[in-house]
């Protein structure tokens, strides 16, 4: 399958080295974050791996250094039951979203404890396919190009303004995926 991510993208990750790619990854996981966190929410069971989800993206936002503990993560990310095989397949719409958020943040926190562009492309391109995804399920939308928007946006290097995007973008695909939540 082709990589989503713009070209212009992916050389800026290149060139932009171990910074440049942990910004990008926290702003991507960012934006993804509501849709694990709001959907799952109240699951019996999943407090803890509430917290670590959410303070995983939390401390992908210290872009000025790798994670210490990122392949300690990744395993305990790994273990989440959205990311483990399942012969039927995932079929729901709130367990297809949280597998995606699952799975951006996986390659989030590999890219930002390894500064490798290879697994930041990963991450943009998983958030890519999401949104492609919820354009096809949602009427007129464009949380595709919005996405591939807030990539370019993400290696501009000003971390504020880019937080408060990705918070505003993360609440509006998950009100969108509730409201296609049987």
């Amino acid at each position: 399958m082709p990589k989503l991510v713009e070209g212009a993208v992916v050389e800026a990750l290149r060139e932009g080295g171990g910074e440049a790619i942990r910004l990008y990854v926290a702003a991507c996981a960012e934006r993804m974050a509501p849709l694990f966190v709001g959907l799952r929410a109240g699951a019996l069971g999943r407090e803890a791996d509430l917290d670590f989800y959410a303070e995983s993206v939390r401390d992908l936002w210290h872009a000025d250094r790798p994670l210490a503990d990122a392949t300690k993560g990744v395993r305990r990310l790994e273990r989440f039951w959205e990311l483990q095989p399942n012969e039927e397949g995932i079929t729901a719409v709130a367990d297809t979203y949280a597998f995606f958020a699952a799975l951006c943040l996986r390659y989030a926190m590999v890219a930002h404890g390894s500064g490798s562009a290879d697994d930041a492309v990963s991450c943009g391109h998983v958030a890519l396919t999401a949104m492609g995804m919820l354009d096809q399920n949602v009427a007129g939308a464009s949380y595709l190009a919005e996405e591939q928007r807030l990539q370019s946006l993400s290696l501009s290097g000003d971390a504020s303004s880019l937080w408060g995007a990705c918070v505003t973008a993360g609440r509006e695909r998950f009100r969108a995926v509730l409201d296609h939540c049987p």
